[in-house]
């Protein structure tokens, strides 16, 4: 389902940005009565660090073939997802609904909660720990949290290494933190 891209980012009632295309993963469950309140930054690429492939699509809906690239036979069976990938170019793809659980964050711990899949928003940017980010991905993250923090009591936005310090990097050392618009900035 592609949507249209002119118009500004909004989420509907269920969940859905107005925007991008929509692209269902299995991988998800049912939020258990949380409210979203953490917004999740995390970065991909695949094969690592190279841009533009179909490789993040087929990992989260599980169709990623593990003798296309060496790599991918080490993560092919791995039950992944987020919410949204933006890609290099700034465009939009949704996965999961923000009402349902995408399977993001693995074990985490926010401020004392633990399982952060259970209220957070997943939100991939195409890229490495190893270079920057795009500016139009930056546009594209600066409007979808924007929109997301009309509908969700949003109290932090963190980066995967915030949640799951001792196993995540992400969304690495040239995430511009400071390039980031957002109303939960002190």
């Amino acid at each position: 389902m592609h949507f249209q891209e002119s118009s500004a980012i909004s989420i509907s009632q269920a969940g859905f940005a107005n925007r991008g295309v929509y692209i269902p993963s299995p991988n998800f469950d049912v939020r258990s009565n949380h409210e979203i309140s953490l917004i999740v930054i995390h970065n991909i690429s695949l094969p690592p660090q190279q841009y533009g492939s179909n490789g993040i699509i087929e990992l989260f809906t599980n169709q990623l073939n593990p003798n296309e690239h060496p790599y991918y036979a080490e993560i092919y069976t791995q039950k992944v997802s987020a919410h949204f990938l933006i890609r290099r170019d700034g465009h939009l793809i949704q996965f999961v609904s923000c009402l349902a659980r995408a399977w993001h964050a693995g074990i985490s711990n926010w401020q004392g909660r633990e399982r952060c899949n259970d209220f957070s928003v997943g939100i991939e940017l195409e890229g490495s720990d190893f270079e920057p980010f795009e500016n139009v991905q930056y546009n594209t993250l600066n409007e979808l949290i924007a929109a997301l923090t009309k509908i969700y009591p949003i109290q932090a936005i963190v980066g995967h290494s915030d949640i799951a310090p001792n196993r995540k990097t992400d969304p690495g050392p040239y995430f511009d933190w400071l390039k980031l618009h957002h109303p939960t900035q002190s």
